[in-house]
């Protein structure tokens, strides 16, 4: 499923932020990214926005996922594209999906956050997608 030529596996931080605690998508994307031949680090339910970005930026990760279905997309989202530019990572991926309406989507977009996926999205385009992000924007 994924074409990574790089010389280590690509790695993504899946995340739930808040108290959202229904995490069976985040779950399901980890397991597909882990199966793509990526190393997957998964916080795991309630984390804050700190946490996460803390985590990244230990792991050393090439992109952050949050599956988010609480409603606080606009609140989550700025706030770790906030922390993420705060600790120098501007070439760490943040991309995600769970409900999130188009308009808000695009507004995210605007603030640097990458493709965002609905529920229903196929997960080999989801890899594809961070696969081909990766080698477009990371230095190895």
């Amino acid at each position: 499923m994924s074409d990574n030529q790089f010389d280590r596996p690509i790695r993504v931080l899946v995340a739930k932020v808040g108290l959202d605690g229904h995490d069976r998508g985040a779950r399901i994307i980890a397991t597909t990214l882990r199966d793509a031949g990526m190393e997957v680090i998964y916080t795991g339910l309630r984390q804050t926005p700190e946490m996460v970005v803390n985590t990244a930026l230990q792991e050393d990760v090439d992109a952050i996922g949050i599956s988010i279905l609480s409603g606080a997309h606009m609140t989550v989202f700025p706030k770790v594209m906030k922390l993420i530019k705060e600790k120098g990572m501007d070439d760490v991926l943040l991309t995600g999906g769970g409900i999130i309406p188009a308009d808000d989507m695009a507004e995210l977009k605007k603030i640097g956050v990458g493709e965002l996926f609905p529920p229903g999205t196929s997960t080999a385009d989801i890899v594809t997608y961070i696969t081909n992000w990766v080698h477009t924007n990371r230095n190895f």
